[in-house]
């Protein structure tokens, strides 16, 4: 589960995580990079090609500055039912995923992690709605302030130029 480091978070590297093995994760280590936060689930009918993609994604920005970050969450039609341990096995035996995978979290209602209650209040009025289904996305700059939200149908791969812009890459 996530932890709120701050009362009153002013980006995500005010938030520490839990990663799929339990250890904390403060999000400042973070900090200078652009991240791509997205709720994951392995059983989901666009988990083949949105992973597919964000290897692809990460596989050529790594190095530039992106990072991928990865929230397991059962929320939706409970299409992520498996451990930790189970879904990291899944994601990098399966796809060759190398981005950090997260504890699983819930991205809803009273329960949600406090990073996404920040990343869902950003400063445009939709983006306090909540998350519709599995793989929603959320840009963050390299500042730690959610630049873009991206429903779950939206291609990784179309997210390129807004990355390139973030990363500064024209």
């Amino acid at each position: 589960m996530s932890t709120d480091s701050t009362k009153d978070p002013k980006s995500v590297y005010d938030f520490t995580v839990k990663d799929a093995k339990g250890k904390d994760v403060d999000l400042a280590t973070y900090k200078g990079k652009v991240l791509l936060i997205i709720n994951v689930a392995s059983k989901c009918g666009m988990t083949n090609s949105n992973y597919a993609e964000l290897n692809q994604l990460y596989d050529k920005y790594k190095h530039k500055g992106l990072e991928i970050l990865a929230f397991p969450c059962n929320q939706f039609g409970e299409e992520e039912p498996g451990s930790n341990d189970q879904i990291v096995d899944f994601v990098c035996t399966r796809f060759k995923s190398e981005f950090p995978i997260f504890d699983k979290i819930e991205v809803n209602g009273d329960n949600s992690a406090p990073l996404y209650n920040f990343l869902k209040t950003g400063k445009w009025g939709f983006f306090k709605d909540d998350i519709q289904w599995n793989f929603a996305k959320f840009l963050v700059d390299k500042d730690g302030q959610v630049a873009d939200r991206y429903y779950p149908t939206t291609s990784p791969l179309s997210l390129e130029q807004d990355i390139r812009k973030l990363l500064g890459i024209i």
